[in-house]
């Protein structure tokens, strides 16, 4: 009576285990492995945002894929790198598009944000004159008033590009202006050179204006992060975005035309210079995985930060190093998943 009363109770906890244990097995899968995830989406609510120098975004927001999986989404324009992190810090979006040295910055200041994916290398910063201006090189500067972003690629842009040609922020004053406002002032006057940013900079090409220094390789990557609490806590929407951005990578390979067209169409572009942007600007195909490319280039920015007071030392930039890159996600992208 008593072994089978002990046999009848074991295999019921048994049971109850086996039950218990694939609930919380399905639990953990990500949405994919119960089938197309639509179902462990539908009615969440995603804070995304899209800017005009991160194309891949105005090709999602454009397509729609998100909404399809039943996500409610709201989408936040952001005007720079600065505007995307501060509302990552305030918590108005759970995603949001910054240049890899912003991104730096802001974690390095103890912003809980992390790198989920690379959406492009651009090549979208550069020194600008005015049409007519006499200034043609980085030395020509000294005494000059530059208008640039501060917390954005073009205004490290602007303090690597100086420091390279023998000059220092203190030979210069910097209008810290938004990107738009730092075209606007170059354009009446009020500064002689524009750190500047596309696509808006290659507008300013097409009425005149020159691009009097440009160097590659000080402009950071194009990065896509996320609060740390929202990866915590909803790692299938994390993905879902990943997924999406690979998607819109593919996407921009087929369609570079229409790509430009949604650029133009979003930025207020002449079809040409968003062609521009896209084409000869903006190299969208890219590994998407962050990693150690990314902490090469941010190795050489981080001590600029320290020297202009920007970070308190050199320990929280490393400590930002170390911790800022997160690849989970973009290592199991899935570009077919909106096909």
């Amino acid at each position: 009576m008593k072994a089978t009363l002990r046999t009848s109770l074991v295999a019921m906890f048994a049971s109850a285990a086996m039950i218990l244990s694939g609930c919380v097995s399905g639990e953990n899968k990500a949405p994919e492995a119960a089938g197309d995830g639509s179902a462990a989406l539908e009615g969440q609510v995603l804070n995304i945002d899209f800017a005009t120098y991160n194309p891949l975004s105005l090709i999602i927001k454009d397509q729609g894929w998100l909404e399809d999986q039943g996500v409610k989404v709201n989408w936040v324009q952001s005007a720079g790198s600065n505007k995307a992190n501060e509302a990552l810090r305030a918590g108005a979006i759970d995603v949001g598009s910054t240049a890899g040295s912003a991104a730096l910055l802001a974690r390095s200041n103890g912003s809980p944000i992390q790198v989920i994916g690379i959406y492009s290398q651009p090549e979208w910063a550069a020194l600008v004159a005015p049409a007519g201006s006499d200034i043609t090189s980085v030395e020509q500067l000294r005494g000059k008033n530059v208008a640039a972003t501060k917390g954005t690629d073009p205004y490290f842009f602007l303090l690597q590009s100086l420091e390279a040609n023998g000059l220092s922020a203190e030979d210069i004053t910097v209008q810290n202006l938004q990107h738009a406002d730092g075209w606007a002032a170059l354009q009446n006057g009020s500064v002689d050179a524009w750190a500047g940013l596309d696509p808006i900079m290659a507008g300013a090409e097409q009425t005149g204006a020159t691009l009097f220094y440009r160097d590659l390789d000080l402009n950071s990557f194009g990065f896509l992060n996320a609060r740390e609490d929202f990866l915590a806590k909803k790692p299938e929407l994390a993905q879902l975005v990943i997924d999406a951005y690979a998607s819109a990578a593919d996407w921009a390979a087929e369609n570079p035309d229409q790509t430009a067209q949604i650029l133009a169409d979003t930025a207020g572009l002449d079809a040409a210079v968003a062609k521009k942007v896209i084409l000869e600007r903006s190299n969208l195909d890219v590994d998407q995985v962050p990693g150690a490319t990314q902490i090469a280039v941010l190795e050489k920015i981080g001590p600029i930060f320290v020297d202009l007071g920007d970070v308190p030392n050199q320990q929280q930039v490393d400590d930002a190093l170390a911790s800022i890159v997160n690849d989970e996600f973009a290592k199991q992208a899935d570009a077919n998943r909106f096909g």
